[in-house]
């Protein structure tokens, strides 16, 4: 059920519960016994999505390139999940606790946090702010990006170019180092 709902709200971010139902061959009332919302569903769907991002990343081997090339790499990875799943533009709006948000984010924080600390021991990144502030900058202007591009006011590669460039000016990376 839930990997006809990937599928389908891959291509149809807004599909009802209804939809989704058909295109797991199962009925509406299956669907809700197993997701009590669509916000349950979607909430799902983000922790299938952040499974696949974590497995993304840990295939990139960040850890064998500088940390800024290998800062892009995780974006990179994050726009081909964006374009992949859609339906990532919705999670933001889903209404989620504080805690239940910092887990769906942990794995991505985790390894974007490992970075920006190698990068600034390193020298490739600016030392003085903190690597949590320099983290949630960051993530910020990833989500803002993302926004863009959910709102078509920008088209995806534009939204990536202008994100890698952003954040290699906030965390102060010279351009040499990428």
């Amino acid at each position: 059920m839930l990997d006809a709902a990937i599928a389908l709200l891959a291509e149809r971010p807004g599909a009802g519960m209804q939809a989704i139902a058909t295109a797991a061959g199962v009925t509406r009332q299956t669907v809700y016994a197993h997701y009590a919302s669509r916000d349950a569903l979607l909430t799902a769907v983000v922790d299938r999505v952040t499974q696949e991002a974590v497995a993304a990343m840990d295939a990139a081997e960040l850890d064998e390139c500088p940390a800024a090339e290998a800062l892009l790499r995780l974006q990179e990875i994050g726009w081909q999940l964006f374009r992949r799943h859609p339906v990532l533009a919705q999670a933001g709006a889903l209404p989620m606790s504080r805690e239940d948000d910092e887990t769906h984010h942990e794995p991505v924080s985790a390894r974007l946090t490992r970075l920006v600390e190698r990068g600034q021991e390193a020298g490739e990144f600016d030392p003085a702010p903190s690597a949590a502030w320099l983290v949630a900058a960051v993530t910020a202007l990833g989500h803002a990006a993302g926004r863009e591009v959910a709102a078509d006011r920008m088209p995806a590669d534009e939204a990536a170019a202008a994100l890698r460039s952003a954040t290699l000016r906030v965390l102060g990376a010279s351009p040499g180092n990428t």
